[in-house]
């Protein structure tokens, strides 16, 4: 028969467990001196339970609750809820890491593939450098290279292809066109493809850095519109605007979408913003070291917060969006979209000014 005293010792049992495992996770290196703490804590806790469990009397009357087994229970739900916030966070920096070890190796790749060793020292000082995320967009990449220019208002440009862990051919028949490509060993999403882009115009010393979509719904030959006012020295991030310009969903569910979220980004921001997901932009790569960016995927909206909260001086010009020209969407389905929006939107405006 379970009696009291079994439960005690069970709880000293579990708590002593708790805490060595704690202890040998941290002596190997695997866990920071927060997480030792944090299981210590717990450790505690449960030992303190076991043996006086009438401490849940203060819970009761601190909280106003009927019973001490109630008021225990309500503790348990919230450290619960806690360790899962706890561990929801763990698993994100992880993934950051991981991320930036992608990228890393994607960047020496770059630097070893297409740099000389003078041009690692100097650089290309006024490039205008095309980045082109891709992820199995072999049905469209090659009608997208073929239009960009080699010159924009005077300046040189080159395009560079990061490879997001295809599966087809989209990495061979852009280096068939002759770009550098780039190839992550995983697929991370747009985000981190973005990160490896922006790092390698930094490698390239180069004037201004644009994103163009594989998928052909931004026009190349609207490229002089988005870097003229960084040219003429009256802006340092350009974003493209479909509503200022020509959108070819017009009415569309997606449209209510982003004019909603754009009219959220201007009312957190104080700056009117009117296309807050448009993949077309041009960034003064001096400025992209104040531009703290963390998202995998919905990085869109990070990204002109980011800009807006650093005070980058910001303009909109008109772009044209088109349907994809092939392949399919890689946005998620349903409402994981608009939610992962907005949970982006949210977390980057509380987020601290990167310094």
């Amino acid at each position: 028969m379970l009696t009291a005293e079994h439960v005690r010792i069970a709880g000293v049992v579990i708590a002593l467990l708790f805490a060595a495992y704690g202890i040998f996770a941290y002596r190997r290196g695997g866990w920071s001196r927060f997480d030792l703490l944090l299981s210590l804590l717990i450790a505690a806790g449960v030992a303190i339970v076991s043996f006086v469990p009438q401490v849940g009397e203060v819970f009761v009357r601190l909280f106003g609750l009927e019973s001490r087994a109630f008021a225990l229970l309500s503790f348990a739900i919230l450290l619960l809820f806690g360790l899962f916030l706890y561990l929801l966070g763990q698993v994100r920096e992880n993934s950051r890491r991981n991320g930036e070890i992608v990228t890393g190796l994607a960047v020496r790749q770059y630097e070893e593939s297409y740099l000389t060793a003078r041009e690692k020292i100097e650089g290309h000082p006024g490039e205008v450098l095309i980045i082109v995320p891709a992820y199995n967009e072999e049905g469209g990449i090659q009608g997208v290279l073929r239009r960009i220019p080699s010159e924009v208002l005077g300046h040189e440009v080159k395009t560079v292809v990061v490879d997001d862990g295809s599966t087809d051919a989209t990495a061979a028949l852009a280096q068939a066109e002759g770009v550098p490509v780039v190839t992550h060993v995983v697929n991370r999403g747009q985000g981190d493809a973005l990160r490896t882009g922006f790092a390698i115009a930094m490698k390239e010393a180069a004037e201004i850095v644009i994103n163009l979509d594989a998928d052909g719904q931004y026009k190349p030959e609207e490229l002089d519109r988005l870097v003229k006012p960084i040219i003429e020295g009256e802006a340092d991030f350009v974003l493209g605007s479909r509503f200022m310009g020509f959108y070819e969903e017009a009415g569309s569910v997606r449209h209510i979408g982003v004019v909603f979220f754009s009219r959220l980004i201007s009312l957190l921001t104080g700056v009117k913003v009117s296309d807050c997901t448009n993949g077309y932009r041009a960034i003064r790569v001096s400025e992209l070291h104040k531009l703290n960016l963390r998202e995998d995927r919905f990085n869109a909206n990070e990204i002109i917060l980011e800009a807006l909260k650093n005070k980058l001086r910001f303009a909109q010009v008109p772009v044209s969006m088109m349907s994809r020209a092939a392949g399919e969407t890689k946005k998620p389905p349903r409402l994981r979209y608009p939610f992962g929006v907005f949970r982006v939107i949210i977390s980057t405006w509380l987020r601290k000014t990167n310094t």
